[in-house]
């Protein structure tokens, strides 16, 4: 049996959503390893609308999580809400925005934030059942702030940028930093992490340490 990896989509769009292009690479990396991907999104109203082509939010339009989740995956999506941890042998989150905005206040709060309750649920039973967690760009930044409870200085990376290392850190991880191809992986906890968009300047450099990150979360299944 294919093994199956959970993929938590926070919108569509870098600036109020997931990352398209690391979304899409995400998924096409588990297609080609022989995986299976299992889409999902809270079903929550996104924190607010960014028109992309200016940059700038979109004044009374108001649109939900899941749905525009649903047009990465065209459709094939589940609520978070209904995902047990039994449904999944390993998880992953793509980054953009929505994962500091929908999945979390990060973007609001920094190291005080807090995550979607849902989210939280989800990542927490995956971390207890020893089964393999990886987060891409921003997204550590939700494991960071899930597992820093734990009282276990898990190693993460956003990159480079001091300002959200220091929130990690701030958090109770422990922030490695990593160029854009590669991936940091802490095989006690089972969790990978890899800038992608957080220092990528091509879709290249992301898809090289996405595709490293899939693969290294898989071989930890």
């Amino acid at each position: 049996m294919a093994k199956r990896i959970g993929v938590i989509l926070s919108g569509c769009g870098v600036y109020d959503g997931s990352e398209i292009y690391e979304s899409v690479i995400t998924l096409l990396a588990i297609d080609r390893a022989g995986a299976e991907a299992v889409c999902m999104a809270p079903n929550i109203p996104q924190m607010h609308v960014i028109n992309h082509l200016v940059g700038e939010p979109t004044a009374g339009e108001t649109r939900n999580v899941l749905v525009e989740s649903a047009r990465i995956a065209r459709g094939n999506i589940k609520d978070l809400a209904t995902v047990k941890t039994a449904d999944i042998d390993a998880l992953i989150l793509p980054g953009g925005f929505g994962a500091a905005k929908n999945l979390s206040d990060f973007a609001v709060k920094g190291p005080d934030c807090s995550v979607n309750p849902e989210v939280a649920r989800l990542v927490k039973q995956m971390y207890a059942a020893k089964k393999p967690i990886a987060a891409v760009c921003i997204a550590p930044v939700i494991l960071s702030q899930i597992l820093g409870s734990e009282k276990v200085a898990h190693q993460l990376t956003i990159g480079t940028d001091k300002d959200t290392a220091t929130a990690l850190n701030k958090m109770g991880s422990n922030h490695v930093d990593c160029p854009v191809r590669e991936f940091v992986i802490d095989r006690e906890n089972k969790l990978v992490t890899s800038p992608a968009y957080m220092l990528a300047g091509r879709i290249s450099e992301a898809a090289e340490g996405i595709e490293k990150t899939v693969k290294a979360l898989i071989d930890l299944i």
